[in-house]
């Protein structure tokens, strides 16, 4: 089994807001893929002292315990769980119905024995890929947040208003029936050779610069590492910027890659 992480923030003047782990049991059968990307919110109060690299770092260390532990629950119940746990761990001191809360894209990989499937849930603008023993890759998307126009996302106000709403999108914030609203479902075991999890930062070398389609971006992290696809997002990054193209959002985002070829 090959294993492999990166993650790179998008400025050196903010914390990385991505969390991402990968876990195996000591039986040495199966195994949890956890990543998950921080929303930033925009300057200003959002109800909370602690912040999103705190909420992300609760939020992650409960999927992946949860996901190991409770192999009774599935994986929309495991989020489920998680998200109350981590409301719970700062219900006391932060107003949870702030709309700006914190709050993660979630996508969350587990498997097993042999005769196992290959449970998988995304939430928002996360990627999750399969890749099958014969080189083909299925991309999982939730792809809500696309399919809204842009013009109902140009503030931060408009996009608040479609935040974990209906007619709009949905991320992990204090509400655990978020989870229901998870893509979710599972592959048999035979039919995966690699899994891979990427945040949006990370994604961006197929869906915003189209610099090759999925199974050519799983080939490049089979051949240069998670750090590589990274360091190559940084690159078409950098022409972009040299030619002051329009990037979607902004043109620096918080990179990470989980690589597990089973």
């Amino acid at each position: 089994m090959r294993i492999e992480l990166a993650t790179s923030p998008g400025s050196p003047e903010r914390p990385n807001e991505d969390w991402v782990s990968v876990a195996l049991p000591a039986s040495g059968q199966g195994g949890t893929v956890v990543a998950l990307d921080g929303v930033t919110p925009p300057r200003g109060d959002a109800g909370c002292v602690h912040g999103v690299p705190w909420f992300t770092a609760r939020l992650g260390g409960s999927l992946v315990e949860l996901s190991g532990s409770r192999r009774d629950l599935t994986l929309r119940e495991v989020l489920s769980e998680a998200i109350r746990r981590t409301a719970d761990a700062h219900r006391d001191t932060c107003d949870l119905s702030h709309v700006r809360t914190p709050q993660a894209t979630v996508v969350l990989a587990r498997w097993g024995g042999p005769e196992e499937d290959v449970e998988y849930l995304v939430l928002s603008d996360s990627t999750l890929l399969l890749r099958s023993p014969d080189g083909t890759v299925s991309a999982v998307l939730d792809d809500r947040l696309d399919r809204l126009p842009r013009e109902a996302l140009r503030t931060h106000a408009s996009a608040d208003a479609l935040r974990n709403a209906e007619g709009g999108f949905f991320t992990a914030a204090a509400d655990p029936e978020v989870a229901l609203r998870a893509v979710a479902g599972g592959v048999p075991r035979e039919r995966v050779s690699a899994v891979v999890a990427l945040t949006d930062g990370a994604s961006r070398w197929v869906d915003m610069f189209g610099a090759g389609d999925w199974e050519k971006c799983v080939a490049l992290l089979r051949e240069e590492g998670a750090q590589g696809l990274i360091d190559r997002v940084r690159e078409l990054e950098a022409q972009a910027e040299a030619r002051t193209a329009v990037v979607r959002w902004k043109l620096h985002d918080d990179a990470s890659v989980v690589l597990a070829e089973l």
